[in-house]
């Protein structure tokens, strides 16, 4: 058989082409005939096509891709340097992030020098774990296995499958993970398995049928885990709030926490399945308020059952004013995680509730610690040395007169992040990490707190020596959320609100199901823990160029600061 009679048997090889392509042409010049028509001679709110039509429109179709694409093209002016977000990129996949030559930025253009010890030490010569202890006041302290924790990124501002894989880096990497102030989902506990809990009198179960198990294994056989699970929870599970229920791959079944069952049914000790969770308040009370918005100690009690600790949030470093979630946002599973209505937009209060002055808030905290018995401690932005001295004053006469204080402080620099927030605050309230931790450590020497209350840090941190340097200004706790973002496939495309139906493009910050759905839990899970490792494994190796053989040895005086 020639190659003529072969493409006889195959249609499409066999079709004329050029009639096709013909007609192709046709009702493309028909569109953009019909487009011209419609800029020039219809339309009348864009005055740019009425003037430009059809080529106008060239603008905003570069615009749209701005965005997305500044990765690859744009100026990377924001970060130190291209090289730190190419590093995490690289040690979260598992590859070496070794340079060639010299970084972009030249070494005389940096304004923070480390110093170099004159004997330097091995690597096996430094601490090899480093731990951390808040609230050795409280009946159940927490003793961190890292300095390094996952910073506060509600679920909802992130996506379902998002905080899943934060949630599985953070235990598969043993560090700490901040449930921003959306509260305690089940996406955080996405570790737990039914097998775990010594009890399951406090789980809500969802049990699929004979033919549901059945028809989920046929599809893990030809499809993957998220198709197949996709598929498999829409059978099972048929309430609107779906997304709320975790799933177990072992028993193939779906469960979340109960909260209306009674208290005396919830676990004492916190699931060893399940990574260590600080749980933040805002303003919102989100997670543990009643049907009136006030706080609801009962249902704190039972969400701490599963957290370490406690942080109240007062301000953000981007985002004075409370957490914004646009009506894109507001799934059926948001609204029943935070009790609030569906589909409409959620902007919480500016004020946190109980902070009205000192004595009520410090009070307010006094309160939480006796509910959980655990570390509490609170959120806070430095402006100048005498608003965190009224602080410090308030917390030396708690001390003195005998009443209990803040386990610890979290410091956000004025730079901090945020998914959503006004412009105009943006990088525009607020000290800098750096001279905010100089006053933090001051003032809480000088009143005598400073062995009392740790200080967590948070602020554009990616890279090791981002850690060392806030170490060496005083922190003992390092927060990261952008470092993170990158590490679970963020691509800074600042399409996070959802606002004007722009979602993220890779699902990682979005509740549109299309794009959450390819998000890959298990392999990013991989890569969050990657860069956790990576990060102390970079510290350890800074550690011992510099001499140091303990954490707690680093001081102002191991920095080198140039004019």
């Amino acid at each position: 058989m020639n190659n003529d009679k072969f493409l006889t048997h195959i249609p499409l090889l066999s079709a004329d082409w050029g009639i096709l392509l013909k007609v192709m042409l046709v009702v493309l010049v028909l569109v953009l005939l019909l487009i011209f028509i419609y800029d020039r001679f219809i339309q009348r709110k864009n005055q740019l096509l009425i003037n430009y039509p059809l080529i106008g429109r060239m603008r905003y179709l570069f615009y749209a891709l701005r965005g997305p694409m500044r990765q690859y093209f744009g100026d990377e002016t924001f970060y130190k340097s291209f090289e730190k977000l190419e590093w995490i990129n690289k040690v979260a996949s598992g590859k070496n992030p070794y340079l060639s030559f010299s970084p972009s930025k030249p070494y005389g253009n940096e304004k923070t020098l480390f110093k170099h010890a004159n004997f330097v030490k091995e690597v096996d010569e430094v601490q090899d774990e480093f731990t951390v202890n808040f609230g050795l006041n409280r009946d159940m302290p927490f003793v961190s296995q890292s300095i390094i924790g996952r910073s506060a990124m509600s679920d909802g501002a992130i996506s379902p499958e998002g905080t899943r894989a934060f949630a599985r880096g953070a235990f598969r990497g043993n560090f700490p993970i901040n449930t921003g102030e959306g509260g305690l989902t089940s996406n955080f506990l996405a570790t737990l398995n039914v097998e775990d809990c010594e009890c399951t009198d406090y789980l809500e179960i969802k049990r699929g049928t004979w033919f549901a198990r059945g028809v989920y294994r046929i599809l893990r056989l030809v499809s993957n885990r998220e198709v197949s699970q996709r598929v498999y929870r829409k059978m099972v599970v048929r309430q609107n709030d779906r997304g709320s229920f975790i799933f177990d791959n072992i028993k193939l079944l779906y469960f979340r926490i109960d909260w209306d069952i009674n208290i005396e049914y919830f676990p004492h000790q916190i699931p060893l399945s399940v990574p260590d969770i600080t749980f933040q308040m805002g303003s919102g009370l989100y997670g543990v308020r009643d049907d009136e918005g006030e706080f609801d100690a009962v249902r704190y009690q039972k969400v701490m059952r599963f957290a370490r600790m406690t942080e109240v949030k007062l301000a953000q470093g981007a985002k004075q004013t409370g957490g914004k979630l646009l009506a894109s946002k507001v799934s059926d599973d948001i609204a029943y995680y935070r009790g609030i209505p569906a589909h409409e937009d959620l902007i919480s209060p500016n004020r946190f509730p109980y902070a009205t002055d000192m004595d009520t808030f410090f009070d307010f905290i006094s309160e939480l610690q006796i509910l959980s018995g655990k570390p509490v401690g609170y959120k806070i932005v430095i402006s100048t040395k005498e608003d965190f001295e009224t602080y410090a004053k308030a917390l030396k006469a708690r001390k003195e007169s005998g009443k209990s204080i803040a386990d610890f402080i979290t410091i956000d620099g004025g730079d901090g992040g945020s998914a959503t927030a006004p412009l105009e605050m943006m990088s525009k309230i607020g000290l800098p990490i750096r001279e905010a931790l100089d006053i933090v450590v001051s003032l809480l020497e000088t009143y005598g707190l400073k062995n009392d209350i740790k200080i967590i840090a948070a602020e554009k941190v990616l890279t090791p020596d981002d850690i060392v340097e806030l170490l060496c200004h005083g922190a003992d706790f390092i927060n990261i959320a952008r470092g993170f973002m990158i590490s679970a496939g963020c691509i800074r495309a600042r399409e996070c609100s959802g606002a004007g139906g722009r979602n993220c493009p890779v699902g990682l910050a979005t509740m549109d199901e299309g794009k959450r759905s390819k998000y890959l839990v298990l392999e990013k899970a991989k890569h969050v823990a990657n860069y956790h490792d990576e990060l102390l494994h970079g510290v350890h190796a800074l550690m011992a160029v510099m001499g140091k053989s303990k954490v707690s040895e680093f001081y102002m005086d191991d920095l080198i600061l140039k004019p």
